[in-house]
């Protein structure tokens, strides 16, 4: 895999980088073993990869400190926080699902999680942070063009741990501009490093903590962008108002994701392959308090590397979605007009949906996927 080098400031000479990729090599290009093979096939055509205007990574600007101030409300989840924390920057990681990665770290302290098919049957997930902080995070993987821009809607710090020849060539074109990039082949240690307890390319590992002050150090904003837009949030229905039970199942190529719903909490607990789903890091479950999933045509690159069949999703554009909160499912639309716009949910009257305050969990399937699900509407 190609580092992205030529985009990030000159702090590292040819030797340092020549080291830092021999020592982490393999977590980018090493195809991951796949218990079982998908089963949803490609329902549409979408290989063009939009290459915007190159726009040069800022100079090099102090990193803020955060200092106690009045609540605020973060943007990303609507969650009530110290106001210096929820307008920090975002901080979006991409993290391994192969079953030998499994439990992973840092779900817990997440605002936004992502789950989307990725190559050879298996799937990855995206981790955003925002007021909440991770610093024992991983497996961390490569990314993909989807990850950049969904990334890019929250002009966050992107780190992963390369990725493929599309994803290499197309982050400089939005770098310092709708992303910060923070690639582990070139950052390197200590940042990122490997932890002796798995395999190569499971093993890799990183905080949030860390990520965002390489970033702010490297001339990212300290700070969530201005003006940027955010989606609608609400408080909890009534307890009265809320179903007694519910459940939700997604189908993946490594094993289905499942919720069910917990009326007292009004939230989520997850399950994957059929085992509760706790976070390393802090022994917990792992808790959704909203689950979007969105239906996207899935194609397969046809300029993919030698060896591998990448996925190509229709990110951009509009389609089916079920909102789950409050015990209750709202069947409507997703939409996302470029790559810097966010997406955003509607219901089938055409108004957007509000999200509980709290975790959102966005699953993204091929379209025609067969989702089930007991919940009122």
């Amino acid at each position: 895999m190609r580092a992205t080098a030529a985009r990030q400031p000159g702090r590292i000479r040819f030797a340092g980088l020549l080291v830092l990729a021999l020592g982490f090599a393999g977590c980018a290009s090493t195809p991951s073993p796949s218990p079982s093979t998908a089963t949803q096939q490609p329902t549409a055509t979408n290989t063009a990869v939009p290459t915007p205007t190159d726009t040069p990574i800022p100079t090099d600007s102090p990193a803020p400190t955060p200092t106690p101030g009045p609540p605020g409300v973060a943007p990303l989840d609507g969650v009530t926080t110290d106001a210096a924390l929820a307008r920090r920057l975002p901080v979006a990681v991409t993290i391994d699902d192969n079953a030998v990665a499994r439990p992973q770290s840092g779900f817990n302290a997440a605002s936004i999680v992502y789950q989307a098919p990725a190559d050879g049957g298996e799937d990855r997930y995206m981790l955003v942070f925002q007021e909440q902080e991770a610093p024992d995070l991983g497996p961390v993987r490569s990314g993909r063009p989807y990850f950049v821009k969904w990334a890019a809607e929250y002009r966050a710090a992107f780190a992963h741990f390369g990725g493929d020849a599309k994803t290499l060539a197309y982050i400089p074109s939005i770098a310092g501009s709708l992303i910060y990039n923070v690639d582990a082949l070139v950052v390197g240690a200590p940042t990122f490093h490997r932890i002796g307890s798995r395999v190569a390319p499971h093993n890799a590992y990183s905080g949030s903590d860390v990520i965002r002050a390489w970033a702010i150090r490297h001339g990212a904003p300290g700070t969530f962008a201005d003006g940027l837009a955010t989606r609608p949030f609400s408080d909890d229905a009534p307890l009265a108002s809320r179903p007694a039970k519910g459940s939700i199942t997604i189908p993946y190529g490594t094993g289905a994701t499942t919720y069910t719903y917990d009326r007292a909490t009004n939230a989520y607990p997850r399950s994957v392959a059929g085992t509760a789903q706790f976070d390393k890091a802090d022994g917990k479950r792992v808790v959704a308090r909203n689950v979007v999933v969105l239906f996207m045509a899935l194609s397969i690159d046809p300029q993919s590397e030698p060896g591998y069949r990448r996925p190509v999703l229709a990110q951009i554009g509009t389609g089916k979605a079920i909102v789950f909160r409050d015990g209750r499912a709202i069947v409507g639309t997703w939409r996302k007009r470029d790559v810097g716009d966010l997406t955003r949910f509607f219901d089938a009257a055409g108004n957007e949906i509000p999200l509980v305050r709290g975790r959102i969990f966005i699953q993204v399937v091929p379209t025609g996927t067969s989702v089930t699900y007991a919940a009122a509407k």
